[in-house]
């Protein structure tokens, strides 16, 4: 979300880039790619409304000649890139979401040409009660029959603060030909500020889902919390490795957390939280979700009020 457009809404985003042209952010993505790979990392979530991500991993696959044995991607369908390469659309839409049968093949159908050998995972974007996905039966026909013709895991995103009632919506959408659940996997936002979705989220992994938490950072939120500061320094370790950490050490549900850095630097502080991830960091968790939690509402509404930058 952070490498394949210039504007997005996490907290000092614009300061991290060095440019903002196709050629600058294509070198930028390319370069925390490589930092990702070198250090460990082999997943890459990207989706269609992150204006050239698909592009620009497509590229990166080629030029380092990387097999699909060497990692996994997993996209998204659901919205539109709406931005047109600006960071001020004057008051416009950065993307559009369209959750319907059309958009659905056409999107599929574009990172297919993309990183069709390479795609593993194939997620709704952001679905919600509202936008009434789980109750089309179209397009839940269709994830279905791609989930048994192509091979291609399907899976959702979540987004506001009805996420555990949509979660338990999706877990009972099941296959009308064959009987199976639709959905392999789940990614929700999880953090020390917004853990609502936490029981749900158990609730989907010991059924058998995947669980994929973003923004567990809360888009850079959580780093202006003076308590996690505090915790970090006491021991001896970056704030941001630390809250990442928090959503690594749910026993419960045992999640794949993304990064959502945008320079290779941020990156390496990210991957820290695999060295924090400890007995003592679970303990830390439930310290910090206590003294930190916000209501959902009010936490999702903050959200909808942060600039593209």
């Amino acid at each position: 979300a952070a490498l394949g457009r210039p504007g997005y809404i996490n907290l000092g985003h614009g300061e991290q880039l060095r440019g903002v042209s196709v050629d600058d952010m294509r070198q930028n993505c390319w370069e925390v790619l490589d930092c990702a790979y070198e250090a460990g990392v082999r997943h890459i979530d990207c989706a269609r409304s992150y204006g050239r991500s698909e592009e620009f991993l497509s590229g990166w696959l080629a030029s380092r000649g990387l097999t699909p044995d060497d990692l996994t991607v997993s996209s998204k369908w659901g919205y539109t890139y709406s931005a047109d390469w600006r960071v001020d659309t004057g008051g416009e839409p950065h993307e559009i979401k369209e959750h319907t049968l059309a958009n659905l093949q056409k999107q599929f159908a574009e990172s297919q040409a993309l990183i069709g050998p390479y795609l593993a995972l194939y997620q709704i974007h952001s679905a919600t009660l509202e936008s009434g996905v789980l109750e089309n039966a179209e397009v839940l026909d269709e994830l279905a029959r791609m989930r048994r013709d192509t091979g291609v895991r399907i899976g959702l995103s979540l987004s506001g603060a009805q996420q555990a009632t949509t979660l338990r919506r999706a877990l009972a959408c099941t296959d009308t030909a064959s009987g199976e659940r639709i959905f392999d996997s789940v990614q929700a936002t999880f953090n020390v500020l917004e853990s609502s979705v936490g029981d749900a989220l158990a609730e989907a992994s010991a059924q058998g889902c995947d669980i994929i938490v973003k923004e567990a950072m809360a888009n850079g939120r959580v780093l202006r919390a003076p308590e996690l500061a505090g915790a970090a320094r006491a021991r001896g370790v970056p704030a941001d490795a630390l809250a990442l950490a928090c959503v690594l050490a749910q026993e419960s549900f045992s999640p794949m957390v993304l990064s959502g850095a945008a320079t290779p630097e941020h990156l390496l502080s990210n991957l820290r939280a695999a060295e924090v991830a400890t007995e003592e960091a679970a303990e830390a968790a439930r310290a910090l979700m206590a003294e930190l939690a916000e209501e959902p509402d009010a936490y999702w509404s903050e959200r909808s009020t942060l600039a593209w930058n």
